[in-house]
């Protein structure tokens, strides 16, 4: 007998023989007496389908699936996020997806509950492509991008002709841009909005470099093929590069911060108050500043200026 049964029949017996007890035989006929027997088993028998139902979905609501794409942000979770929200009844299940896009749709159609892979300017751009409603809660430990070589050893070595990959996607080709403008190898126009931003932005290319757009996840493989590649501080880590190895990292600001993502409708909701509480909490900073694989990473707010 499950638990939900053994205390809804102790309940319903113990009730049962009290009332029988208060009752006289003078009062209350054989009949009506069997009556009430026969009552407090019916109830006795539907009593456990009931529980076990209630059980079932108060389980389904403690499980929280959240997305992650290839990079640090899921070791990030299980060192200083998932043990708080066990100890709140939780129970985490890790989703992962090859692209942003996969787990952006997957927050919206609500197979997942939140996603952590993903800055402020991507998510707006996501949001004004594709009509979404997905808003970030709380700001990660975000490695920055880097510049990296496998045939070279520094920016000096640079020569005319030199192939460097850079992300296809606008928004994080401006960051590599930026990167390639501040060791004085290019330079670009001014835009405001980096949604817009492509190769055609470099204005001036003294080093004499060739820009080599690749998708994004594809820039650690192309390492062996071309001179050097700008590539996102989770990919280049989830792909064994330490950013102690990069050439040279960006100057990372607010919006480009990863954060953890959910649905409009969900941002109040008590499991995304838990999370964002998670990782706002003096466990979770114990957790990365403990560690140095984070070092270099650029923390939040939240983590104070120490």
């Amino acid at each position: 007998m499950s638990r939900f049964r053994y205390t809804r029949c102790s309940s319903t017996l113990l009730n049962a023989t009290a009332m029988m007890k208060r009752l006289s035989p003078t009062f209350v006929p054989p009949l009506a007496r069997a009556a009430l027997v026969a009552l407090v088993l019916a109830g006795l028998s539907s009593a456990p389908a009931l529980d076990a139902a209630a059980a079932d979905n108060n389980a389904a609501a403690r499980e929280l699936r959240v997305g992650f794409v290839p990079g640090p942000y899921a070791e990030e979770f299980k060192a200083g996020v998932e043990p708080q929200l066990r100890r709140k009844g939780y129970t985490v299940r890790y989703v992962e997806f090859s692209t942003g896009l996969e787990a952006n749709q997957a927050v919206y159609r609500g197979d997942i509950v939140a996603d952590v892979m993903q800055h402020e300017v991507y998510l707006k751009s996501y949001n004004d492509r594709n009509g979404t409603d997905l808003v970030g809660v709380v700001q990660v430990p975000t490695p920055p991008m880097g510049l990296y070589s496998t045939r070279h050893r520094s920016l000096a070595e640079v020569k005319p002709g030199a192939r460097v990959a850079v992300p296809n996607d606008p928004v994080n080709l401006e960051r590599a841009l930026k990167i390639l403008q501040r060791i004085g190898w290019i330079k670009i126009r001014p835009n405001p909005n980096p949604v817009d931003v492509t190769e055609h932005d470099v204005i001036a290319n003294p080093a004499g470099i060739k820009i080599v757009p690749l998708e994004s996840a594809q820039a650690p493989r192309a390492l062996e093929d071309v001179d050097y590649a700008a590539i996102q501080g989770n990919f280049a880590i989830f792909s064994g590069h330490k950013l102690t190895d990069a050439l040279a990292l960006e100057q990372m600001t607010p919006p480009y911060i990863n954060q953890v993502v959910v649905k409009a409708t969900n941002r109040d909701a008590r499991q995304t108050r838990d999370i964002v509480e998670a990782y706002q909490s003096a466990e979770f900073q114990r957790a990365i500043r403990g560690n140095h694989f984070y070092d270099g990473f650029r923390l939040p707010a939240y983590f104070g200026n120490e």
